[in-house]
């Protein structure tokens, strides 16, 4: 069982930018819900949303590049 070393570091890399969304998602979401009365305020609501819906998604994602990595065999 060998480990496939671009499939570890293309997880590591995807567990990053999960890393930096889930740092983003509730900061902006956290904005939103300051500015409950500001015209933006949906908006930017729909846009955290989509972003921490994005964070689980890549986060669970980068997680199974990972486990490719480490845990198939190398064609």
């Amino acid at each position: 069982m060998a480990t496939d070393k671009e499939l570890v570091i293309k997880g590591i890399k995807l567990l990053a930018y999960t890393l930096g969304l889930m740092f983003l998602a509730p900061i902006v979401l956290y904005q939103a819900f300051k500015n409950t009365d500001h015209s933006f305020y949906i908006p930017v609501l729909i846009l955290g949303l989509i972003l921490a819906i994005m964070a689980i998604a890549l986060g669970f994602y980068s997680i199974k590049v990972l486990m490719d990595g480490f845990f198939t065999k190398k064609k």
